[in-house]
């Protein structure tokens, strides 16, 4: 029996996927997270074969938690499922281990054999992605940049981003004009809008 954990913010989502999932003869569903901290916590609880998370979530996004799993080295495997169709998500997530990328327009059967493969040990990428991820431009934002990005594309100030991350507000501000910068952006919003539609952050 694939015994599987689901993470996913939205609830109606989360209990149509753990209801078709338990069709499935071979495939348990253990437990259901609504956000990525609460699916790590319960990770490191139940040691589930397979993590199907959702990439944008409270707390913690899915490739954060997949990040998380491995460097705890959870023998858990992730597998994305997303509305999220750009090759620069699916690079970060494979960069962060994750052994399967599927979009939430898939058939559930797609799914379930996805699981099956990425149990088995193999990869499960959605075939309109694999093809795109090999023409899309690369990320030129480090982690740290993202990470301030992300939080200024939530309406923070500099100030509320320094007290988060812990650096100084001198940092933050440098962290943000680095990242305009490289992305050719006029300000912290639009270059937030341009990373975030390139699925860099």
């Amino acid at each position: 029996m694939i015994r599987v954990l689901i993470a996913e913010d939205q609830q109606l989502v989360l209990g149509a996927l753990s209801a078709l999932l338990r069709l499935e003869p071979d495939i348990e569903v253990v437990a259901g997270a609504r956000d990525g901290r609460e699916a790590l916590a319960l990770c490191e609880r139940l040691v589930p074969d397979i993590v199907l998370t959702d990439i944008e979530m409270p707390h913690m996004t899915g490739i954060e938690l997949a990040q998380a799993l491995s460097s705890r080295k959870l023998a858990c495997r992730v597998v994305v499922v997303t509305t999220f169709a750009r090759s620069g998500y699916l690079r970060r997530a494979m960069e962060a281990g994750v052994r399967g990328y599927l979009l939430k327009d898939a058939p559930v059967e797609a799914l379930a054999d996805a699981i099956r493969v990425v149990h088995g040990g193999g990869r499960a990428i959605a075939p309109e992605l694999a093809l795109e991820s090999w023409n899309g431009a690369s990320d030129p934002l480090t982690e740290r940049e993202r990470q301030v990005l992300r939080l200024a594309g939530e309406g923070r100030s500099s100030v509320e981003i320094a007290r988060q991350v812990h650096l100084s507000e001198g940092t933050v501000r440098n962290y943000l004009s680095e990242a305009i910068s490289k992305l050719g952006a006029g300000n912290r919003v639009e270059a937030y809008r341009m990373a975030r539609d390139a699925g860099w952050l």
